[in-house]
């Protein structure tokens, strides 16, 4: 970033950066924690994902009112306009990423108290670490200016879509071949379909990073293998 001739100026723009960071770090957090809240059936860690996506809510808040108030004092031009604008786009994925982080957390006494096969948690368990590895990454490659790694880091979200069809397959096993399993798998579904929806968002996050980086789009068509959603062959 270059330096400006008002060093105000300068310091508004790493005030958002922070900002970024900060949602990113929580945002991984949430993630983590309502996982392993739910693999666990950890109620009190439930809650704290709870508790924080307020946290969340109000760095956006923040966030929002520092680029606004940057737009109307500063007129950014060119690379400061992106970047400002970028993060506010950022801003709203994270944000979101923390709902869903949230509503895993707010199953897990559900799931806890059903009879769930111990076998399922496997597949939900790996689907969890591929969602925040991606979480984790996309905030830290936007941060050291790699948009190379935005992009792959984009597209690796083919991977998530591919095992939450898994997953989404396995589920509907488990509930066709006992009724009893039906309360926990359902809720587990609705589990694995934030996880997936975390990774869409990751995605918009490094799309908008990598045009903050490099001024060009990357391609809109990119891979999406979600087959849950598509409809069944005519007979």
């Amino acid at each position: 970033m270059a330096e400006h001739t008002v060093a105000s100026f300068d310091e508004d723009l790493r005030q958002i950066s922070r900002l970024i960071n900060d949602m990113g770090d929580l945002a991984g957090s949430m993630v983590g924690a309502a996982t392993r809240a739910l693999l666990e059936t950890d109620n009190a860690l439930a809650q704290r994902v709870v508790s924080d996506d307020a946290i969340m809510d109000a760095r956006q808040r923040e966030l929002d009112d520092r680029a606004i108030t940057l737009i109307a004092k500063r007129q950014p031009m060119a690379d400061d306009l992106r970047n400002v604008v970028g993060s506010i786009r950022m801003a709203g994925d994270l944000e979101r990423i923390g709902d869903l982080a949230k509503n895993i957390a707010k199953r897990v006494g559900a799931v806890g108290i059903s009879a769930a096969p111990r076998d399922l948690t496997h597949s939900i368990e790996s689907m969890a670490q591929l969602v925040l590895i991606q979480v984790q990454a996309v905030i830290q490659e936007y941060t050291v200016g790699d948009a190379t790694a935005l992009a792959k880091l984009r597209n690796d979200d083919e991977r998530i879509d591919v095992k939450y069809t898994s997953v989404f397959r396995e589920l509907l096993t488990y509930m066709m071949e006992d009724p009893r399993n039906i309360t926990a798998c359902t809720h587990l579904l609705f589990c694995a379909k934030n996880l997936e929806r975390i990774g869409d968002h990751v995605t918009n996050i490094a799309e908008n990073a990598y045009y903050v980086l490099t001024g060009t789009q990357l391609p809109a068509n990119r891979p999406k293998q979600d087959e849950t959603a598509m409809s069944a062959p005519a007979a």
